[in-house]
C-alpha cells in the first residue's frame, strides 16, 4: 500500500477568513488545506454568511463570527478560536470589499467614503487581524499568514479602480508585517490570483470582459483554477516555504508576464 504524504502536519489548525460560497478563493484554499492534512476553522462576517457556510456542509462548531471592520469583533472571534482550538498554525486572509460604484468607470468617480471603506476592509483588516493574533498569542511557532491580492494593484485594470489602490496598500502591508512578525517566527505572504468567476469579481463593472481578457493572456488559454490557488496557499502555509516571507506569489497562469 502506498502511503499518503501530506505537506501539512496532521492536526495543524488554520483559520480561513472570507468564504462566501464554493466559488470563493478562500473555499479553494480551505479545501486544499484539508486535502493536505490540515484542519480548518472558518470565520464569517454575520449570520447571513454563516447560513451560507452551513449550506456548504460545515458545522457550527467549525465557525466563528468575525467582522473585520470592528476591532471588538476581531478580539471576540480570536478569543473564541483560542478557547475552542488553541493556537493556530496559520491564517488565510481572503477578505476584500469596495462599494459597487467604486468598481466602474473612472477613478475620478471615487468617493472619500468608498475609498476609506475599501482600504479599511481590504487592506487594514490584514494588519488588524495579525495584530490581534499576535497580542493574543494565537499564532503557533513558525505560523504562516497568507492573503489574496490581484494584479490590479500594479496595473490600471479597467473598472478595478479603488480596489486596485487598496490591493497595492495590502501588498505593502504584507512586507511590513513580514518584517515585524518575523521577529517572532511568523511569515506573511500574498497570492496574486488570476481572475476567475467569484462573488467578488462579479461586483466589478464589465467583469465578463475582465475574465475573458485574463483568459486570453494565460500561457495555455485556460484561467487558473480554485484547486491551483488552493495548492499554492497550502504550500505557503506549510514548512516547505519557511524561506519565503514578504513575497507576492503570482498564481495566474502567466497573465502577469504580458
Amino acid at each position: 500500500m502506498v502511503s499518503v504524504q501530506f505537506i501539512l502536519a496532521i492536526g495543524e489548525k488554520f483559520l480561513v477568513m472570507g468564504v462566501a460560497n464554493k466559488r470563493s478563493i478562500a473555499w479553494g484554499c480551505a479545501e486544499q488545506i484539508k486535502a493536505q492534512g490540515g484542519e480548518v476553522v472558518y470565520s464569517c462576517q454575520n449570520d447571513r454568511l454563516e447560513k451560507s457556510l452551513l449550506k456548504l456542509g460545515l458545522a457550527e462548531e467549525e465557525m466563528v463570527e468575525c467582522d473585520v471592520a470592528s476591532d471588538e469583533s476581531i478580539d471576540a472571534a480570536f478569543d473564541q478560536v483560542k478557547e475552542k482550538f488553541g493556537q493556530i498554525d496559520g491564517l488565510v486572509h481572503a477578505v476584500a470589499f469596495a462599494p459597487k460604484n467604486e468598481l466602474e468607470g473612472s477613478i475620478l468617480n471615487s468617493s472619500r467614503e468608498g475609498y476609506l471603506t475599501a482600504q479599511n476592509i481590504s487592506s487594514y483588516s490584514l494588519i488588524a487581524v495579525a495584530k490581534a493574533a499576535q497580542e493574543k498569542e494565537l499564532l503557533a511557532p513558525k505560523a504562516s499568514i497568507v492573503t489574496l491580492t490581484f494584479i490590479g494593484s500594479e496595473r490600471a485594470i479597467t473598472n478595478y479602480n479603488t480596489m486596485g489602490i487598496a490591493k497595492a496598500a495590502l501588498e505593502s502591508s504584507v512586507r511590513y508585517l513580514a518584517r515585524d512578525l518575523g521577529k517572532t517566527g511568523s511569515r506573511v505572504n500574498a497570492i496574486s490570483a488570476g481572475a476567475m468567476k467569484t462573488l467578488a469579481v462579479t461586483g466589478i463593472g464589465g467583469h465578463k470582459d475582465l475574465l475573458e481578457q485574463s483568459r486570453s493572456l494565460t500561457v495555455d488559454g485556460v484561467n487558473v483554477s480554485l484547486e491551483e490557488l488552493g495548492n499554492c496557499c497550502a504550500f505557503l502555509l506549510s514548512d516547505l516555504s519557511t524561506g519565503l516571507t514578504g513575497d507576492i506569489i503570482y498564481v495566474d497562469k502567466g497573465v502577469h508576464l504580458s
